[in-house]
């Protein structure tokens, strides 16, 4: 019995240790950026689809967060440009499909915090902080599901992952920005 108790232990060790765990909600998950566009004006996009999950254990402010956006489903508002984004030229939707982000540390306390990973983007991977600038996990007021919200925000260099076509004229520096939602599992 004594064996049995403390299987059952280590089996919720992981639980315990990484807290709960959340399935992204992509109908209210939003990865956007935005970018200089010739230095005459900011240039926004956002993609439409996005999955993955989370963890987060509120009581230590810690977590792990894992997001795959699909490339092609990005959308300037412009069918012209967002079919040159897909191509060779910026993102190569064809060959690089998907574009990760893995954390490997968060440090979120108040609402407020970081959170440290890889972001893969045209087949490279570089380490990139996500800035959390609101976390609410709570319970949704219409499907009374645990929920858990958190607003990101990152800045990075679109040529150190080979995204090189139109520099200077088209901004190297990107703001990338996340909304998420996520159910609780």
């Amino acid at each position: 019995m004594r064996k049995l108790v403390i299987a059952a232990a280590l089996m919720a060790l992981p639980f315990t240790a990484f807290g709960a765990s959340y399935t992204i909600d992509p109908d209210h998950t939003f990865p956007h950026f935005k970018i200089s566009h010739l230095g005459f004006s900011t240039m926004f996009g956002r993609f439409n689809k996005s999955a993955g999950k989370l963890t987060f254990d509120e009581a230590n402010g810690t977590g792990s967060v894992e997001i795959t956006i699909d490339a092609a489903s990005i959308d300037t508002a412009h069918e012209k440009r967002n079919q040159h984004l897909r191509s060779p030229d910026f993102l190569n939707t064809a060959e690089f499909p998907t574009i990760t982000f893995k954390s490997s540390k968060a440090n979120i306390k108040g609402g407020k915090g970081t959170v440290e990973g890889e972001l893969t983007m045209m087949g490279v991977a570089k380490p990139v902080t996500l800035t959390v600038t609101h976390m609410q996990c709570g319970v949704h007021p219409f499907n009374k599901k645990e929920l858990c919200g958190f607003d990101a925000t990152a800045n990075i260099k679109r040529s150190d992952f080979g995204v090189k076509y139109g520099l200077p004229g088209i901004g190297d520096n990107m703001e990338l920005m996340f909304e998420v939602e996520a159910f609780k599992n």
